[in-house]
């Protein structure tokens, strides 16, 4: 087995890639939503972060009832009890990815964890 996968994502609501990449140290998600609509289920999480980083268009996340503006370009960390909840812009949809990792589990990154 090679030592990557790849994927192409199409322009579906929501592709998970956990299985697609075969991702054993995080979950990754696409999301899409239309102009007007709304993730239709407000959460929390038991163990793991959530990073989003806003890929195009407009529109907001509610996190423990604080309302944050989101735009392309944009990245929002929220923690697990953060209870969330996104919305698109009337006037805009919205896409972004979603990274899902346990939180405090980072022990290295960059170069510390490079070998070279």
């Amino acid at each position: 087995m090679a030592n990557f996968s790849k994927v192409s994502v199409a322009q579906d609501a929501r592709t998970e890639l956990h299985d697609k990449l075969s991702l054993t140290g995080a979950e990754v998600s696409i999301n899409n939503l239309p102009a007007g609509a709304s993730v239709p289920f407000v959460h929390s999480h038991k163990s793991n972060e959530e990073i989003y980083i806003i890929l195009s268009g407009k529109g907001k996340a509610v996190v423990d009832s604080e309302t944050v503006e989101l735009a392309a370009g944009d990245w929002i960390r929220i923690s697990p009890a953060g209870k969330r909840q996104f919305f698109a812009a009337e006037d805009s949809a919205i896409s972004f990815a979603c990274i899902q990792v346990k939180e405090n589990s980072l022990e290295a990154y960059t170069k510390d964890d490079a070998i070279i």
